[in-house]
């Protein structure tokens, strides 16, 4: 921050570093000093970064994980899998009691995580991919087909991305769910919840709940006030930064 209100914000991880600013003086300055310290080297527009594809036009910035999906399904010795548009077949119930052959543990967890990674960008894996995560202890055939279930959905729709508009809609919209007694394990539910600024989603999250909910309205109601926090979190952070435009 500098004495007339113009900043920069610097996001670093290990040895890559991407700059955005208020203003482009500022930024020419910043990397003429820095420059000036250590060696490095300057790759103009941000275009990836930590497995995210960035794509800047004059209208919008989209962000993909196109080229990450293609590596799980490679080492997942399913790049020319058969596509399929759902992720989780329809009425699937998982259990860590069923009765069943295990599964190579390592391999599985491997798949999971790097899924995991993914939901940066796929907020409509959260889901499945949340469901799976349950069972990193103790895999087994279900689980494991579960997951190929997710890998042959992910052939399909490896060019999924999120576009954000430029535009002067700063209008905060929020949407929360729950899945009432689906785990059929320990009986308790699930919340998810995605806000939407202006038309592009900016945050989404899924968890189990703490406790067990009696019926699907006391879900519903604990899945709201989750999404609640997050709600007055945001309305905060956003206000902090209109005040902010406003002041300049």
């Amino acid at each position: 921050m500098v004495p007339n209100g113009e900043f920069i914000i610097i996001a670093i991880y290990v040895d890559d570093l991407f700059l955005t600013e208020t203003g482009l003086e500022l930024l020419n300055e910043f990397k003429k000093r820095t420059v000036s310290h250590f060696e490095m080297s300057d790759l103009g527009d941000l275009t990836y970064y930590i497995g995210i594809e960035v794509s800047q036009e004059n209208d919008c910035v989209e962000i993909k994980q196109e080229r990450y999906a293609m590596k799980i399904l490679k080492e997942a010795v399913m790049e020319d899998c058969n596509a399929t548009l759902y992720p989780k077949e329809k009425h699937l119930k998982l259990s860590k009691a069923k009765v069943e052959p295990e599964v190579e543990a390592t391999q599985y967890r491997k798949v999971v995580g790097c899924l995991f990674y993914l939901l940066h960008t796929r907020l409509d894996l959260t889901y499945s991919v949340g469901v799976v995560s349950r069972y990193m202890q103790s895999p087994r055939e279900s689980h494991a087909h579960a997951v190929k279930q997710i890998l042959h959905y992910l052939k399909a729709t490896t060019v999924f991305r999120i576009k954000y508009n430029y535009s002067n809609d700063m209008k905060l919209v929020g949407y929360s769910n729950s899945s009432h007694n689906v785990d059929i394990d320990n009986g308790r539910s699930t919340n998810g919840h995605v806000f939407y600024l202006g038309t592009s989603p900016i945050t989404w999250c899924l968890q189990k709940q703490t406790s067990v909910a009696l019926c699907s309205c006391e879900a519903d109601f604990m899945a709201a006030t989750a999404a609640m926090y997050q709600a007055v979190w945001l309305r905060e952070l956003l206000a902090k930064v209109m005040a902010w435009i406003d002041k300049r």
